[in-house]
């Protein structure tokens, strides 16, 4: 921050910076509204939605990206979707959804848009010092704030993979984030390189456009249909939860039985882990696929070789096109590492309570979990009680103590025990674990007083 060190710091009292405005940035805004603070929203983009607008330059939607999660377990607790809307809403109706809580909950007006943080920096008294660059180029600005919240996501940065001979291949690579036409796809032979969900839905897409769609994945996976027994997949899952957990493994293991047998008697690999450690892949059609010839599943790429690409069982394919569905890294390029408990070269934060920075008690991170159903569900306990915790700690010391240790207790208990390598399953959750930590940290915050 050398280079504004002769600017003085426009000081916006106990008011709290947040950075992004998409699903969990306008969350957090509303939730710290409602107890009472001022609050900035700077986004770098021109559009509110974050990576669920199109408009959004950074956006990484692909063709006809649908939620994987249902309506009902995908809305915000206190905004429920229209009850008209389908099972599973499309990108365009997520983008009206937030719109839709924007203009209800009054958040547009705390919205700085065309403005990136740079930087943000502790200063005396648990307090943040922030450069905000405008995208029109006139001067950075250094402000100061009670707290941050950095709402930023973790779909911003792509994690790119490099196999031997890559350099020298004639065809297109690119990775899932700028497939942004499906006509791009369109009467080529397509080779799709990755097992999440973004890796199924557009080797499904490229199994009705391309001329021919080869699937790689490195291992294997559960594979849960978006409906079991007539009911989205994940409601129906969820109705479980009131079972002891011995019983909800083996009810859920009979409901994914038939669908393990099915892709294993299609010679595909069986998952090396058990469906509690990883989120499955929901996709209803991709086996469909497989069994009638329209993809053709392989396992991990070995090679390229001029036009050819080869894969572990020693057969080959010469693409037109590469498309690498392989993730993101989280990567808060604003922040000092340290803040966030980030070691070495490592780019994943070691979080309180995957939210709150283990250096600095008025910073927090919104949204950076993969919990394996609906995430805006957790986006709001979140911010729910980051709000609350910073309304807390301004009046009442005890209260405030005792959070801080409720949070720290709390904190190990989060991560799954994944087998995953990819940068997803660093982020992974236990949903029902987690969100029940986050229950037990706020009812330590609205436990009242002994008197």
């Amino acid at each position: 921050m050398q280079e504004y060190s002769s600017q003085a710091a426009y000081d916006r009292g106990e008011a709290v910076c947040v950075i992004g405005a998409g699903a969990a940035g306008l969350i957090a805004v509303k939730n710290l509204r409602e107890n009472g603070f001022e609050v900035d929203c700077y986004e770098r983009d021109t559009v509110l939605g974050g990576l669920w607008n199109p408009e959004n330059q950074h956006s990484p939607l692909y063709p006809h990206t649908h939620l994987v999660t249902s309506r009902s377990q995908t809305e915000i607790p206190d905004f429920p979707m229209p009850d008209d809307w389908p099972d599973y809403p499309s990108a365009a109706q997520m983008l009206d959804y937030l719109k839709r809580y924007a203009a209800h909950f009054g958040l547009a007006e705390h919205i700085w848009y065309g403005s990136e943080i740079s930087h943000i920096e502790p200063v005396e008294g648990s307090r943040f010092e922030i450069v905000v660059k405008p995208a029109a180029g006139s001067a950075a600005r250094r402000l100061r704030y009670g707290a941050v919240i950095i709402a930023t996501g973790h779909h911003w940065v792509p994690n790119l993979p490099s196999y031997p001979g890559q350099d020298g291949f004639r065809g297109t690579i690119l990775h899932s984030s700028q497939l942004k036409d499906g006509s791009r796809l369109r009467g080529k032979t397509v080779l799709v390189v990755g097992g999440g969900n973004s890796g199924i839905d557009i080797a499904c897409e490229a199994a009705v456009n391309a001329a021919e769609c080869v699937h790689s994945v490195r291992r294997g996976y559960w594979y849960l249909p978006k409906y079991l027994g007539g009911e989205p997949a994940d409601y129906a899952l969820a109705r479980l939860q009131r079972r002891p957990r011995w019983l909800r493994g083996f009810l859920t293991d009979r409901l994914l039985k038939g669908h393990r047998e099915l892709s294993a008697r299609m010679g595909m690999e069986a998952p090396d882990h058990k469906h509690t450690d990883e989120e499955p892949i929901r996709n209803g059609r991709y086996l469909e696929h497989v069994g009638d010839g329209s993809i053709q599943h392989r396992g991990e790429v070995t090679r390229f070789d001029g036009g050819e690409v080869a894969f572990t069982d020693g057969t080959t394919v010469r693409p037109d096109v590469v498309v690498l569905a392989t993730g993101y890294k989280p990567k808060i390029g604003c922040c000092p590492p340290g803040l966030l408990g980030v070691d070495g070269d490592s780019p994943y934060p070691k979080l309180l309570a995957r939210m709150f920075s283990p250096r600095v008690e008025t910073l927090a991170v919104a949204g950076l979990v993969e919990p394996g159903v609906g995430a805006l569900p957790i986006f709001h306990w979140q911010t729910h009680a980051i709000a609350h915790w910073l309304h807390i700690r301004k009046g009442d010391p005890e209260r405030a103590a005792n959070f801080r240790q409720q949070v720290v207790s709390e904190s190990a208990q989060y991560a799954v025990d994944s087998t995953g390598v990819s940068p997803r399953h660093h982020l992974a959750v236990d949903a029902e674990e987690y969100l029940a930590g986050l229950g037990r940290i706020i009812d330590t915050l609205e436990q009242e007083p002994a008197k």
